[in-house]
């Protein structure tokens, strides 16, 4: 008996052909767990998506939050959460009204980016939002490194620390943004990420001229 030829379909049509490249929990574990500074890999949940019951979709949106979404949910609150620290000590401490103005704008945008995404991750469920949890984000950033700089900075080079503290934060979220673009399957989160990996790179660059 010869080799088994092509699988077929039913009814006797042409031999079916490999399925489409898909992005898989893997794929994006896989490139987010690669950027500098982050925890080990989670306890793999491949949960199918999880419809969500209240939160608005913009028309042609996926209205479903899978693990792979709420893993980036997870750690991307966790990050703007450290954000809003560095900002808040930014304030009390940098001097130059132009940084001012753009920490201020940043703490006003990522505030309500994280009413945003804790919304979606409380409407993803418990099984997707647990999946999110067992990853530890304790790696994700050197803010607590960053903090205790920005703390014992002279006064005459606060304004120089924030901008390289804050500069090397919103890099790691722009990475995560990109990774979250590349391997995401909610369209309104890949949105999100959109805008997060645009808005971290164009105050990145700013903050660069600014130094």
């Amino acid at each position: 008996m010869g080799p088994a030829g092509p699988r077929r379909r039913p009814g006797g049509g042409p031999p079916a052909g490999p399925a489409p490249p898909r992005a898989s929990a893997a794929a994006l574990l896989g490139v987010v767990l690669a950027l500098p500074g982050c925890g080990g890999p989670p306890a793999a949940d491949p949960s199918p998506p999880v419809p969500s019951a209240t939160a608005s979709v913009p028309p042609g949106a996926d209205a479903t939050v899978s693990g792979i979404d709420a893993l980036f949910l997870a750690m991307l609150v966790a990050h703007t959460e450290q954000t809003l620290e560095i900002v808040r000590l930014g304030l009390d401490r940098v001097t130059d009204s132009h940084i001012r103005t753009l920490i201020a704008a940043v703490r006003a945008t990522e505030t309500d980016e994280l009413v945003t995404m804790r919304e979606w991750l409380r409407d993803a469920g418990p099984s997707a939002a647990a999946a999110a949890a067992r990853h530890d984000h304790s790696g994700h950033s050197d803010a607590a490194a960053g903090l205790a700089r920005l703390r014992a900075a002279a006064p005459a080079d606060a304004d120089r620390v924030l901008l390289d503290v804050l500069s090397r934060h919103q890099r790691a979220a722009a990475e995560l943004a990109r990774a979250q673009i590349t391997a995401g399957t909610s369209e309104r989160v890949r949105e999100l990420a959109r805008r997060v990996e645009r808005s971290r790179t164009a105050e990145i660059e700013l903050m660069g001229q600014m130094g």
